[in-house]
């Protein structure tokens, strides 16, 4: 009954409708067409001199097809029933501008008488404008008459199709195929491949082996072919023939002959094809069909789901996790650069009391080398602005030291953020202040005292008078006077020793009292420069965090937005992912339910497609 394939064969066209595909929907409309109507279209490929255009005149037992040296089938040959033998030439125009009837394009019929039959075949009467071109024959045969049409198409030196051979539109209408192939070889690896597609888009492919007259060991062949068949997985039968034996037999009306042709083998499979045409038959091009139609449909979602899968590691949900490791990062930096900035702000710090502190002593030894033998007296004023220059310089050096320190600290703590792009440094400039001088403490000269004439008469008198008492009253033992003129050389000569060593205490005392005014002045000169660095540091430190923590704050504010952006694409494109995911696997379901459908009208044909649906 037609109903159930015809029920399959609808179901197709909807889907196909459903998937936008309206290449499909007029292939299967072709086919629907093709199945209800009763003729069996036999289509003859092979490539060429193997004996096609015989064959088909075998099959009718009449020369339809021009044969022989020389001729060349260049234009497809329909042969079908007629009442009295007629030949048309079939042209349609290259575009349809001009519409007929059923709105397709227009075709020009125009009669050609037999003897121009070959002439036709050969193409000599068609110009070259192109669009398609065909010879249709009509012979009074009851074969024919009782629905068989058979086309004898040009030969193919490749795939069924190809070249201008074997036209496609001749291939997709046609119900049974016959591959014609002769004995004086083994099936090619062209005709192999040939068959291989064949078998694919058509349920009904038979190999005709040709010429069996000709060569002595065609069953050799022939089984050959039956293996190399079965080993390229072509399900299709192998019919040995000769069609020089049955154009003989016909004429001499020889049965035993026909039968050695092996032509009653192919015509009664042709006869079985065409009487089960409106079951077997269609069942097996709707199967085939649906075979061919589920896979170009299922191909597009399985690309389809294959992008979405790659596209969700590479997408929205790609760029979530990196906003989120971004995020992540930035927290990181952040710590990171605090700490350098407090680690590096404290050994600068330290490191620069140390600078400072060792040039004080070195200018303190200065010092207490100068005034273990200089007089502050005589060089004071040599001194002190020698002790101003060279603490000036001191405190210069140690603000250049300074400054660039803290040049390289923030440096050090902009290389935190060189992964973002961010090397702008602050907008400061650090150098040494012009009116460091100024800044210094003052030193004033210490009060020392002096050795004055009085002091020294005194000093003298008080040293003369013991030495005169003691040696006088010595000399008075020996009879002489207290006062005379050795005890007035020794009062003399103890005198001058008094003073001299009295001046010699008095100039250690001085050198003293300005060693220790220099060094309380050294140190008030240290506290002072110590605080004003201890100042600076923490400007510069308090400038620093604040320039970084606004730029900190900056990228976290960019890469916050960033991380809410690719968070809202990811659960857009997740929900528009999911539910175009569950479309598809919804549609390759509906395809492989129509192919269980399809493949429920045959028993034993081939496997049924795979449908692979991605996770």
């Amino acid at each position: 009954m037609a109903g159930i394939w015809l029920d399959v064969l609808d179901e197709i066209a909807g889907t196909c409708t459903a998937h936008g595909r309206a290449d499909l929907l007029r292939t299967v409309r072709q086919k629907r067409a093709q199945l209800l109507d009763p003729a069996l279209r036999v289509l003859v490929v092979g490539e060429p001199n193997q004996g096609k255009s015989q064959l088909v005149n075998a099959i009718v037992t009449a020369q339809v097809c021009p044969v022989g040296d020389g001729r060349t089938t260049v234009l497809p040959t329909v042969v079908r029933h007629a009442e009295t033998a007629s030949a048309v030439l079939v042209r349609t125009p290259p575009e349809p501008q001009a519409t007929g009837v059923g709105g397709g394009p227009a075709v020009e019929r125009t009669p050609l008488p037999l003897d121009r039959l070959a002439a036709g075949v050969s193409g000599t009467l068609v110009p070259p404008s192109g669009g398609g071109a065909h010879v249709e024959v009509g012979v009074p045969r009851a074969l024919l008459g009782a629905g068989l049409v058979l086309v004898d198409t040009p030969g193919s030196d490749g795939a069924a199709g190809s070249g201008g051979a074997a036209p496609v539109t001749a291939l997709h209408r046609a119900d049974t195929v016959l591959l014609v192939s002769d004995s004086t070889r083994e099936l090619s690896v062209a005709e192999l491949n040939m068959l291989l597609h064949l078998t694919r888009s058509h349920p009904n492919v038979v190999v005709v082996q040709t010429k069996t007259d000709l060569v002595p060991d065609w069953r050799v062949v022939a089984e050959r072919n039956r293996r190399h068949l079965q080993e390229a997985g072509v399900p299709a039968p192998l019919i040995p023939v000769s069609a020089a034996l049955r154009m003989r037999a016909a004429v001499g009306d020889d049965h035993q002959l026909n039968a050695e042709s092996g032509f009653p083998l192919l015509i009664a499979r042709l006869r079985r094809d065409l009487a089960g045409k409106s079951d077997t038959l269609a069942r097996m091009s709707v199967t085939a069909l649906a075979r061919a139609v589920v896979e170009q449909l299922a191909a597009p979602l399985r690309a389809e789901l294959d992008n979405q899968q790659a596209a969700q590691r590479e997408g929205p949900m790609a760029r979530l996790h990196a906003a989120q490791r971004e995020v992540d990062e930035l927290r990181r930096c952040s710590t990171r650069w605090q700490n350098t900035l407090v680690d590096e702000m404290s050994d600068l710090l330290s490191d620069v009391e140390y600078d400072m502190r060792e040039r004080t002593r070195q200018i303190l030894r200065a010092v207490d080398e100068a005034f273990d033998t200089a007089d502050p007296l005589t060089g004071w004023d040599v001194f002190q602005g020698w002790l101003e220059r060279s603490l000036t310089e001191a405190a210069r050096d140690n603000h250049e030291w300074l400054a660039q320190r803290c040049d390289w600290v923030a440096r050090r703590v902009a290389g935190n953020f060189a992964r973002y792009g961010h090397h702008v440094l602050p907008p400061w400039s650090m150098s040494v202040p012009d009116d460091l001088a100024d800044r210094l403490p003052q030193l004033e000269c210490p009060s020392v005292d002096r050795f004055t004439v009085s002091q020294k008469l005194l000093t003298g008198m008080k040293g003369s008078y013991g030495g005169m008492l003691m040696f006088g009253l010595a000399l008075t033992l020996a009879g002489m006077p207290m006062i005379n003129p050795v005890s007035v050389g020794f009062g003399a000569l103890l005198g001058g020793k008094s003073i001299r060593d009295e001046g010699k205490q008095l100039l250690r005392r001085r050198q003293s009292l300005v060693k220790a005014a220099v060094q309380r002045h050294v140190d008030d000169f240290f506290v002072a420069m110590t605080k004003d660095c201890r100042d600076t540091v923490r400007q510069v430190q308090r400038l620093l965090r604040d320039h970084f923590t606004a730029l900190t704050e900056e990228l976290q504010e960019g890469i916050v937005e960033s991380l809410r952006s690719a968070k809202q694409a990811a659960e857009t494109d997740a929900a528009v992912r999911d539910r175009r995911q569950r479309e598809i696997r919804a549609k390759m379901t509906g395809l492989a339910r129509l192919y269980e459908q399809a493949q429920a009208l045959t028993v034993g044909r081939p496997g049924p497609v795979v449908l692979e649906q991605s996770a």
